[in-house]
């Protein structure tokens, strides 16, 4: 989520929409990917060493960060967890896999680790899910950290032998993969952990590319059917530069292109400068924008399929100072999916983050999940239903939002990277919608 802080530090920029009638398209096969997202080590408590354990360990008795703790328990509520995401008719769930858990020494695979992530997995295969398996999640184990992490000399040969491990085991059954989380943002955790510096940027992306290179392979040894990314967060003014960071780098070793979508910036919505001070709950959603994104990748990467892997609200401890409602912003954001839809872009799925409120990297109060968790406040942890849960299992029965919907949030007006044509022609909501895939 950390995503957002480089989107402020690159971005400028409200989305320029498709200002024409909306073609009335068929829509998206039936199989349309309705998600939730998680991250292991945000969600699962009783984290083992890693580079953020040992980060949170030395920093929160100062208050820098607050302490992991055992986050949501999600290790030991998952049958809960899982069981919710279904009842919302959700069809894919995202989940990250700690190699810091798995491979706890160099050489040495917890067998007891890993048939705990079978049951995880086989409990969401049960409930008709797919798992969508997250490699890395910014966390590898702490001998890794010891070895130089990414920069180390070894990682992507010791990487390749976690993915072979972890695709033998999971693959096939429809099973999705995402290499590692926003590459860009994964090298901003390593600088705000003290494991690299500006300087290291180059080698840091050549030593992920790799590692991706081996875990698409690997993952397409245990089924060659198997859908791979390495999902990246939309930066609009700037998204066409760290295209050429990463994003091009990869395009023959993908499956789909992965999107990371949360906010954006216009003359009439200035407020993502709260994220530069990680007041995230302070930023106004700008839902419409997801429609630039899907539209800048299908022109990016022609052919490639498109699959919003994380899209979201936060609030500050469950609330927002202004009143905005994540029902509301999710169904914002699925109208504008469905005139992407229309319009031919060729979106397969989208995932919510995320399921359950959890660790933002060194904070519990920037809260995302339909389900709010209070982790500090209630040590039963108990799961409270947002109005995000109703919203979504009524988006996800209807295949979407109905033809008579129209945005609750105004769309963002004059781009500042787009003058004077968002100025003039600002975005319109009307005209045919598309309608997604059910279950």
């Amino acid at each position: 989520m950390l995503a957002l802080l480089v989107a402020v530090a690159l971005a400028v920029v409200v989305v320029p929409l498709h200002r024409g009638p909306a073609a009335a398209a068929a829509g998206l096969p039936a199989g349309f990917h309705w998600g939730v997202a998680t991250s292991g080590f945000q969600v699962e408590g009783s984290n083992p060493d890693s580079n953020w354990k040992r980060y949170v360990d030395a920093t929160s008795p100062t208050g820098r960060t607050d302490p992991v703790g055992d986050a949501v328990d999600f290790w030991n509520r998952y049958p809960e967890d899982i069981a919710n995401a279904a009842a919302m008719g959700v069809n894919t769930f995202r989940l990250g896999v700690e190699w810091a858990r798995i491979e706890p020494e160099k050489g040495r695979y917890d067998d007891e680790a890993l048939r705990h992530y079978d049951r995880i997995i086989d409990t969401i295969r049960s409930h008709g899910m797919t798992p969508m398996i997250t490699m890395v999640h910014y966390v590898y184990p702490g001998w890794l950290a010891d070895e130089g992490g990414m920069l180390g000399g070894a990682a992507v040969e010791s990487f390749g032998r976690f993915a072979d491990l972890i695709t033998e085991r999971w693959a096939g059954d429809g099973a999705m993969w995402v290499t590692f989380n926003e590459p860009l943002v994964f090298f901003k955790h390593e600088m705000t952990l003290g494991r690299v510096g500006v300087t290291d940027f180059s080698r840091f992306l050549d030593a992920v590319e790799a590692a991706h290179r081996l875990g698409y392979s690997a993952a397409h040894r245990a089924d060659p059917g198997a859908m791979v990314t390495m999902n990246e967060a939309y930066l609009p003014l700037a998204t066409g530069f760290t295209d050429t960071l990463i994003g091009d780098r990869v395009a023959d070793a993908v499956d789909y292109v992965g999107i990371d979508y949360y906010y954006g910036v216009a003359l009439n919505n200035l407020t993502a400068i709260n994220a530069a001070w990680d007041d995230f709950a302070a930023v106004r959603p700008q839902p419409e924008g997801i429609y630039e994104a899907v539209r800048h990748y299908a022109r990016a990467y022609p052919g490639k399929p498109i699959y919003i892997v994380e899209n979201g609200m936060p609030t500050r401890d469950g609330g927002r100072a202004d009143g905005i409602d994540r029902g509301d912003v999710l169904r914002d954001t699925v109208f504008w999916l469905q005139r992407a839809v229309a319009d031919g872009y060729p979106v397969i799925g989208y995932n919510h983050w995320s399921l359950v409120d959890n660790y933002e990297w060194g904070d519990y109060s920037a809260r995302f999940g339909l389900y709010r968790v209070d982790v500090l406040g209630d040590p039963s942890l108990t799961r409270r239903p947002t109005s995000g849960v109703d919203a979504y299992r009524e988006i996800i029965s209807a295949g979407g939002v109905g033809d008579g919907y129209r945005p609750v949030l105004p769309a963002a007006w004059c781009s500042l990277s787009t003058i004077p044509d968002s100025c003039l022609e600002p975005v319109s909501a009307a005209g045919p919608l598309a309608r997604l895939g059910g279950r």
